[in-house]
């Protein structure tokens, strides 16, 4: 259970930063809706990230791994679909590719780093 309360914290400020940061997008709602919108955000990860690798895995292999970052803006642009129409949710402005693309960006950095600084807690101490 805490793993899953820690990949949610993170999500979420990775979604906030990236709100924060990129001009193109914005949040619909408060606070609470940046925790929704990690949910659906894990969510959607967690569904559809390992298919979506599998089909293109000759594209990732073609792109020595750089087709992961369209893969990570679709799943950006899904989290977004899905919290709109949940009445929460961020909103892409155009051009909604290249916002999509930066935001997916910062949500895997931001993600990567704080996965590091926080392995001991993800790993689970023994």
């Amino acid at each position: 259970m805490t793993k899953f309360i820690l990949r949610l914290i993170i999500n979420a400020v990775g979604l906030y930063l990236a709100v924060l940061i990129l001009p193109g997008i914005d949040l619909r709602g408060d606070l609470v809706s940046i925790l929704w919108l990690a949910l659906i955000f894990g969510l959607v990860n967690a569904l559809f990230r390992p298919l979506l690798q599998f089909l293109t895995c000759p594209l990732i292999i073609l792109t020595l791994g750089l087709f992961t970052l369209v893969i990570n803006t679709f799943l950006f642009w899904l989290t977004s679909i899905i919290g709109q129409s949940f009445g929460f949710g961020l909103i892409i402005s155009d051009p909604v590719w290249w916002n999509a693309f930066l935001g997916g960006l910062v949500v895997s950095v931001v993600s990567v780093i704080m996965t590091m600084i926080l392995k001991d807690e993800l790993k689970g101490r023994r």
